[in-house]
């Protein structure tokens, strides 16, 4: 896609260099020892809320290395107002060895005034997340992010075009987003069948994500896995964003998501299409050394179709955490808090697929050269998710989750 929109600009814009220069490279990857103990991660076929779970059968603590992730990133530029970026990833996982994970173009012209206009299409992630940043998509104080923010990354990205507005009034800053979008019909799949998880796992544009045991009714008409980018019912969605900085010190964002997904869409592979919608609050603080990043989102998702007067699915979800970090001048300590639930209510799955939980978060982030970065981690997760009976566990499961980390990013 980006060669061939290359391909039609003047010859003037692309022997400025900036297509194939060396500046326009660059490659980012994730080395970790991790130390988990509980139940089986969701990644590996079951309920656990974190990416890497405990030893089976006794579910006691496991202590592997890890080779995480690897990015090869390519952000050309096409003359003054048009960039690109290309994300190719490898996850320890996923369906493909490697896949593509970001692909988009953004035109921002060089305009003066206190009106800044810009424009991105391709596939990307909506912009609700506090807690990531870069065309890698990483997080930046922890490794592992939020529920809220882990779900956004394994189910919630799309193709689409985005339109921004920033606007200088006095010392207020007004930025206004807005969006249309395919290739999310099946997002909702994961909260509703899973649950919330804590994870940085990321969806790429070609793979699959593991759904838990599935019984019953739900067995026999739902894959084992979602297929998260997927047009199904060739219906735009949509999404807005708001966002409001008296001061440099703060800013409130204001996020609503809705796919129109037709929760009665079927691929022959039995991937469904699902009715997702949520808002998403979240503000930022900076006292200097101080930062405080907190977001709460509620919404609601529904698949199937309707048996005596409910949809087969129908659960509301929410969620909601507060991340304070000290900086230092080369690195970082950070402690988060945060509490998610589902709430199931449909014909064919109910109540056994609500849960109720809760976690803590203790990271520390420390610069040991100019490309590299080493980084720890502690995640305790306690949930209470009734399904867990189905596969022999009792429905409240604790876990813990040890993490150090080196990332690289030359």
């Amino acid at each position: 896609m980006l060669v061939a929109f290359a391909a039609a600009l003047p010859a003037r814009a692309q022997d400025s260099g900036g297509l194939f220069s060396p500046d326009s490279w660059a490659v980012a990857g994730d080395v970790r020892v991790t130390a988990g103990d509980g139940e089986a991660s969701w990644l590996d076929g079951g309920y656990g809320k974190t990416r890497f779970g405990g030893s089976e059968p006794d579910r006691g603590w496991r202590v592997e290395p890890r080779l995480v992730e690897g990015n090869l990133i390519w952000q050309p530029r096409f003359g003054w107002a048009v960039s690109g970026t290309l994300v190719a990833t490898a996850q320890q996982g996923q369906e493909h060895p490697v896949d593509l994970s970001e692909a988009f173009l953004t035109w921002k012209p060089l305009v003066g005034g206190r009106v800044k206009p810009s424009v991105r299409a391709g596939l990307f992630w909506p912009p609700v997340s506090l807690e990531h940043s870069g065309p890698e998509w990483r997080v930046t104080e922890t490794i592992t992010p939020s529920a809220i923010n882990s779900w956004i990354g394994d189910e919630v990205k799309l193709g689409g075009v985005e339109a921004n507005l920033a606007v200088t009034l006095g010392g207020h800053r007004l930025t206004g987003s807005f969006a249309l979008f395919g290739l999310n019909d099946t997002s909702g799949t994961l909260l509703a069948f899973r649950g919330w998880a804590l994870h940085d796992e990321k969806v790429v544009a070609f793979g699959l994500q593991p759904l838990p045991p599935l019984t019953g009714f739900i067995h026999n008409i739902q894959a084992p896995e979602t297929r998260p980018v997927i047009e199904i019912d060739n219906r735009f969605g949509w999404y807005g964003k708001l966002g409001w900085s008296p001061m440099r010190a703060f800013e409130l964002q204001l996020f609503h998501y809705d796919n129109r997904g037709d929760p009665e869409a079927m691929t022959p592979t039995q991937q469904w299409g699902w009715r997702t919608r949520f808002t998403n609050i979240g503000a930022l603080i900076d006292l200097g050394h101080i930062r405080l990043r907190a977001q709460a989102m509620g919404g609601r998702t529904e698949m199937g179709f309707v048996k005596n007067g409910r949809i087969w699915v129908d659960t509301d979800f929410h969620s909601a955490f507060l991340l304070m970090t000290r900086l230092f001048d080369r690195g970082s300590v950070s402690a988060r808090v945060e509490a998610f639930d589902t709430n199931g209510r449909g014909s064919r799955l109910g109540s056994e697929g609500s849960e109720q939980g809760w976690a803590l978060t203790a990271a520390a982030r420390r610069e040991i050269g100019p490309h590299l970065s080493l980084l720890g981690e502690v995640l305790h997760v306690e949930s209470d998710r009734a399904a867990r009976a189905t596969i022999g566990l009792a429905p409240h499961q604790p876990q813990t989750l040890v993490q150090l980390g080196l990332r690289v990013h030359l």
